[in-house]
Formats: C-alpha cells, sequence, structure tokens
C-alpha cells in the first residue's frame, strides 16, 4: 500500500469490507489524526510506515478483531479508557446500567457504599466514581490481567476506586454495600454469537452451561452482603430478563424490574432487599 493517498487507503479498506468508521478510525490512528482531518486532506500520501501500519491493521480487523484492541482504547460513559486483550470491549448499551445505578445514587446520602463486580477494565466503576466523587467505590475480578488494565485507568484518570481480587462476592469478604453492580458473563456455551466475539476473553463471556451460572451466584449470596434496603443491579442476555427477575424473586428480592438497553432490548435487571441476612 505504499504511496497510497488518504482517499485511495480508505477505498482499499472498502474493499477488504471494512466498515467506514472502523477504517477511518485505523487510518487516523496510522496517521496520528482525528477523522475531520481526513476527510479535509484525501490526497495527503502515506509514507511506507504509516501504509503499513493501516494495512496490518485492516487484516486484523477484517479478521474480526475489535476495533478498540487496534487502537488501544475505548470510549465508554465520556471516558476513554485503555483496552487490551485481558479485558471484554466495554459497549453502549452497558451504559444503561450505569445511568440506572446514577439514579439510584442521586437518592442516597454521600459516601454511599458502591460495589462492580467483574469490572473487567473498570468501565462501570469509573463511570460511576467519575460521576459520583463523593461515593466510595470498590471493583473485583478475578483475572488479575484484568484487573491490572482496570487499575491504570483509575490511576490515568485520577479516580478513586479500590481495586480487589476475587471471585464475585468472594473478594469483598464480610463488607456489604448500599448498591451493587455488575456485568457479568451470560452467553450459553453454545451460543453461535460466540465465534464472533472469539477474540475476546472468553471466561468474560460465558460461564459455560445456560449461561445464568455467575448470575445466579450474585442474586444468591447478595444478602449476606447488601444492607438493608440495598439495591443489586445485572446486565443480562436479552432474552434472560424473565429468568433473572425470577431467581431476584426466589430470592427476596422486592419487585425486580428490567430497563432496556440502546435497542430498545430488555438489558438490565435491579431490584431491592430490604431483608438482608
Amino acid at each position: 500500500m505504499n504511496r497510497l493517498t488518504v482517499a485511495q487507503a480508505l477505498a482499499a479498506a472498502r474493499v477488504k469490507r471494512l466498515d467506514r468508521l472502523d477504517a477511518q478510525l485505523l487510518l487516523g490512528d496510522a496517521l496520528a489524526h482525528p477523522r475531520n482531518w481526513l476527510l479535509a486532506h484525501g490526497e495527503h500520501v502515506l509514507d511506507a510506515a504509516q501504509a503499513a501500519r493501516f494495512a496490518a491493521h485492516c487484516e486484523r480487523r477484517a479478521g474480526g478483531e475489535p476495533v478498540a484492541y487496534l487502537l488501544g482504547e475505548k470510549e465508554f460513559h465520556g471516558l476513554r479508557l485503555k483496552i487490551d486483550r485481558n479485558v471484554l470491549v466495554p459497549r453502549p448499551d452497558t451504559e444503561t446500567l450505569v445511568d440506572w445505578a446514577l439514579e439510584l445514587l442521586a437518592a442516597r446520602p454521600a459516601k454511599a457504599a458502591v460495589a462492580d463486580l467483574g469490572t473487567g477494565s473498570g468501565a462501570i466503576a469509573l463511570a460511576l466514581a467519575s460521576a459520583r466523587p463523593d461515593a466510595g467505590f470498590c471493583a473485583t475480578d478475578f483475572s488479575a490481567d484484568a484487573l491490572a488494565v482496570a487499575r491504570a485507568n483509575g490511576q490515568r484518570l485520577g479516580l478513586a476506586v479500590e481495586w480487589l481480587q476475587g471471585d464475585w462476592w468472594q473478594a469483598v469478604g464480610e463488607r456489604r454495600f448500599d448498591l451493587v453492580v455488575s456485568n457479568p458473563p451470560y452467553i450459553a456455551e453454545d451460543d453461535p454469537h460466540l465465534l464472533a466475539l472469539r477474540h475476546e476473553p472468553q471466561a468474560a463471556l460465558t460461564p459455560g452451561g445456560d449461561g445464568l451460572g455467575a448470575i445466579r451466584t450474585l442474586i444468591a449470596d447478595a444478602a449476606d452482603h447488601l444492607r438493608p434496603c440495598g439495591w443489586l443491579l445485572l446486565e443480562h442476555g436479552h432474552e434472560q430478563a424473565q429468568d433473572v427477575r425470577s431467581l431476584m424473586q426466589r430470592h427476596g428480592f422486592a419487585s425486580p424490574t428490567t430497563r432496556r438497553d440502546l435497542a430498545g432490548l430488555p438489558r438490565c435487571t435491579g431490584a431491592q432487599l430490604c431483608a438482608a441476612r
């Protein structure tokens, strides 16, 4: 791809069937210029190193690798997060969970205790900490590599979150919280969508079986970790909402409700537990 202009490079990406926005982001990265610069400089000629970097990224993107991994970052709820293959790429749909949590925190006094279980890149915890620095936040993950990504994001953004390694509730010991949020793995092990997600950490996508294993654990043991009338908010698959509500009711949660994501699909379910053990 030597001696290609910006316009020619983008045309070559279209031949590889890359999405227009993806191609612009990857070319902007190769040239160290924003997308709007590309639109005004179609005749700019790439040097050999820029052309090689863009070509390599196009090949990887054509193979299904997420753009966020190629760029090493992803924007989430107004924050720019560093991302690598140790963590899931934050999705816009997860902002539904963040927005709901912020509504609940608005009705809570300062210094509310909040936990994000299975934090990955730290996206949820950091978005909440950015909006409500008066609350106290901890975030957990079983993966030390994922937690290193989250911790680095927190340090770079200057946001106060305590990072704890461990499996779900085990990581927080005997602590209790006003609000617990989680985007756990919830895809069933035989779901064909997993093939398209093969570049992302599979343990963060599926717990195996029917996909509800981690959700069952989070709901079943919540009473030991929620303060009276504390809230549990969970992201889940769009076909799992009724199952999650039923599990919550079975474990004493009051009137579980479900919220829809940007596509109008049922994506998050939450409820209060006013009779903690």
